[in-house]
């Protein structure tokens, strides 16, 4: 990585999946830089560089842009491979354990939060989670359904104590892992917003124990940039993806060709640009925009879907 080039993230403090990352940037003492975006659109200095891609956060290095937490992680392991985020259990496992962390217990511990807010919560940031989910973000109905949330979040809790029975420390064994910065964003973010969560948690005291030594780890050394300043960085770079075919792509995509990526959740919102990277976990477009420049836009592959550009 060139040396004046920094790692930038844009977040905001309040957001539960950026926390994984400041986290890892804690656990592998690395030096990064916060933008600080707002927790609603419009973001008018991140969009040029994203493409239109919405959901947070995001991480930059020069004209590099990195969505998704999947991939921003995968790309902190590369660059930092000490220490490993790999599970002492199995680095298959580890990563995989998103799909579990980010969507059915995420999903949970949203309407619980939320549900339980209630009232507190703004009409602008209920009106900007509709357009980023295409459905109505309904809160009576999370307030309603509160307590089954506290069932079901009281059985995903449960896994993360059963785990740690078996005698060791974190989650897949001697060292902290990305397992557990996953599992733990989920009680992060019940521990930020609820005055219950010491009430939640009552119950499980290796969970607790556990929540107190992820905290300690801290989140590197941070200092703070403007949104205006990291769009500038963006602008004056020159990306610096090689390209790579997938020689096994199943659908015989490859370096050149115009797609259309998007989550296949919510924040459907299409990035158009051309294959230069591409293999089983990852794809990374190149775009142009008269703002931003010449951009490379790097995805997941799971969760994502690639379709050709109409």
């Amino acid at each position: 990585m060139p040396e004046h080039l920094p790692i930038i993230l844009h977040h905001f403090d309040e957001s539960p999946f950026s926390e994984k990352i400041r986290l890892i940037f804690g656990l592998k003492n690395i030096a990064w830089t916060s933008v600080r975006i707002s927790r609603i659109m419009p973001r008018p200095d991140l969009m040029p560089l994203t493409g239109g891609y919405r959901r947070t956060p995001v991480m930059q290095i020069g004209a590099d842009i990195y969505c998704d937490t999947q991939r921003i992680i995968r790309e902190l392991e590369h660059r930092f491979p000490a220490p490993t985020l790999s599970s002492d259990r199995g680095e298959g496992l580890a990563w995989a354990s998103a799909m579990w962390t980010d969507k059915s217990f995420f999903q949970n511990t949203v309407n619980l939060v939320f549900g339980s807010l209630a009232d507190k919560v703004p009409q602008s940031f209920i009106e900007d989670r509709e357009k980023l989910r295409g459905a109505k973000f309904d809160i009576a109905a999370m307030t309603a359904a509160i307590p089954q949330m506290r069932d079901q979040y009281r059985a995903h809790v449960g896994w993360i104590e059963t785990q740690l029975a078996g005698g060791h420390p974190w989650l897949g064994g001697a060292a902290a892992d990305l397992v557990d910065i996953n599992a733990y964003m989920n009680v992060w973010y019940v521990r930020s917003n609820l005055a219950v969560a010491d009430q939640l948690l009552a119950e499980f005291p290796k969970v607790r124990a556990w929540e107190e030594r992820i905290r300690a780890i801290g989140h590197g050394t941070r200092t703070e940039m403007s949104t205006a300043e990291a769009l500038r960085i963006g602008r004056a770079a020159t990306p610096q993806t090689g390209e790579a075919n997938d020689p096994h792509d199943p659908n015989g995509r490859k370096v050149g060709d115009l797609v259309d990526v998007r989550p296949d959740d919510y924040g459907r919102i299409a990035v158009r640009g051309r294959i230069v990277s591409l293999s089983a976990q990852s794809i990374a477009i190149r775009r142009h925009d008269d703002i931003a420049g010449d951009i490379v836009v790097h995805f997941p592959r799971a969760g994502f879907g690639v379709t050709p550009a109409e």
